[in-house]
């Protein structure tokens, strides 16, 4: 069993600071949650990237910077499926967790009629590195290894934190119109419950976990110390 996660439309540090709360949330359930955001772009970047190259490789327009809680690197929120995953996993590693993910997403996308063209991608895990020579990268210009392309491209990437036993996962499928397409979406969530092997609910957030989220926004992620400390 698992909980589909629904939320008012947020910010994007609302959402970063959200997925941070329901991974310290404890719950003994997984957590899939859908990005529902507020209008307009927005980019994240890696836990670990230089805030002054990411800003140098963003025009204004696309929007707020915010630094994620998880790795990797830019990622640029317009109109891409955006997702985030909480469970429980105390001995898979990183990319163990994310070849099986992957994997499962990969099935279920190939089932639409939209994506029949896909696979993961083949490409060595030293071809893709968020920071170079203290510079930004960003997440979708090369693959990383057991990424899923189309056509060559990369269209699915995420990335992943340890909160103890808890996994957090966030993801984002960028294809046309992955976010409008209500097809993407249920593709994703059959994929994760497949993997997990667990039926997902649909559950509000609870009012609580969003306050607490919502005052982790303003105290952390839409802070000068956390977005510019590397």
């Amino acid at each position: 069993m698992g909980y589909t996660i629904l939320t008012p439309a947020l910010n994007v540090f609302e959402q970063m600071a959200l997925d941070e709360t329901l991974a310290n949330a404890l719950l003994s359930v997984p957590l899939l949650r859908f990005y529902r955001w507020t209008e307009g772009p927005a980019v994240t970047f890696g836990y670990s990237q230089f805030y002054d190259f990411v800003r140098r490789q963003t025009a204004p327009e696309a929007g707020p910077l915010c630094r994620r809680p998880t790795g990797g690197g830019m990622v640029f929120h317009g109109q891409d499926l955006t997702f985030s995953l909480v469970f429980k996993s105390p001995l898979a590693g990183p990319k163990e967790i994310y070849r099986a993910l992957h994997a499962h997403i990969e099935n279920a996308l190939a089932q639409t009629a939209t994506l029949y063209s896909l696979r993961q991608g083949e490409v060595p895990a030293a071809a893709y590195a968020p920071v170079q020579g203290g510079q930004a990268s960003g997440c979708f210009a090369n693959p990383v290894q057991d990424d899923l392309l189309m056509n060559g491209r990369k269209i699915l990437g995420g990335a992943i934190r340890r909160f103890g036993q808890t996994v957090l996962y966030q993801g984002s499928l960028q294809c046309a119109n992955a976010r409008s397409n209500p097809l993407f979406r249920r593709a994703v969530a059959q994929g994760v419950a497949a993997w997990l092997k667990a039926d997902f609910t649909p559950r509000p957030v609870a009012q609580d976990l969003l306050a607490r989220a919502r005052q982790l926004a303003v105290q952390r992620y839409e802070t000068t110390a956390w977005n510019e400390k590397l």
